[in-house]
């Protein structure tokens, strides 16, 4: 075999999806920047082709927590770049790509960790359909996942490890208020989805304005897309948020 041909195979891989989740979050903005920051944010991952079948997940309910891998799937076209301006550090300083979770990656893939609450197995359509209900998910809509692995404690969290300019979880110290009219809405939409109450108050508390306007004030109003729902919201001063709108998309 040449060198060449060898090559081609080591760096070359096809790989399909397993399935796709269904999440709350219908575009980048306000996704939080790391899994398990939004508890609230719930999703349904359903097994596609011949991947969805029980026996593939047999006993994954032993498991608390599962690793996701994805594809960037709405980046992907986009490109890669070297160097990336991580929000950790106000998105005004360069870091090379691989010392960062960009989504601009040499490889479109992603992965985050994800609690599992339980698995159903229904009936859509008349056909048989996998579906696991996992919580703190950080994927837009309809991502395709790749694989699917379960959270090892023992050797998946190491407490000694150094993570460097994001060694600490972001402090959420933003109040979220409602407005009379958003309070009514909100009340509203509660019906269709008991938690989206909770979801807004973790996805704002991120803030999820660009990273160098974190900790300033302006006077935009802004808008967040969660499952059909237009959340419009802005910021009081500099410790609150308030939602003044919400509609159907």
């Amino acid at each position: 075999m040449s060198e060449n041909n060898k090559n081609n195979q080591i760096h070359s891989v096809q790989v399909n999806a397993i399935g796709f989740i269904e999440s709350p979050y219908q575009e980048k903005f306000a996704i939080p920047r790391q899994p398990g920051l939004v508890s609230a944010a719930y999703g349904k991952i359903f097994l596609t082709n011949e991947h969805n079948h029980q026996e593939l997940v047999k006993d994954i309910e032993q498991f608390s927590h599962l690793w996701l891998v994805f594809i960037f799937h709405e980046t992907q076209n986009q490109g890669w770049k070297p160097l990336v301006r991580p929000p950790r550090l106000g998105g005004n300083v360069k870091t090379g790509v691989l010392a960062t979770r960009s989504t601009f990656r040499p490889n479109p893939i992603g992965m985050s960790v994800v609690k599992l609450e339980h698995v159903e197995f229904a009936k859509i359509a008349g056909k048989s359909q996998v579906i696991l209900h996992v919580s703190g998910a950080d994927l837009v809509n309809n991502t395709p996942i790749i694989d699917i692995k379960p959270y090892l404690p023992y050797s998946d969290a190491i407490t000694e490890a150094s993570a460097g300019f994001a060694q600490t979880e972001p402090a959420n110290t933003l109040k979220i208020l409602f407005s009379k009219q958003a309070s009514t809405q909100v009340g509203h939409y509660s019906a269709q989805y008991p938690n989206i109450t909770q979801l807004i108050e973790q996805v704002l508390a991120q803030d999820p304005r660009p990273a160098y306007k974190h900790g300033k004030l302006d006077t935009k109003d802004y808008g967040m897309s969660l499952y059909d729902l237009n959340i419009q919201w802005k910021m009081i001063d500099l410790s609150t948020i308030e939602v003044f709108n919400i509609t159907k998309s």
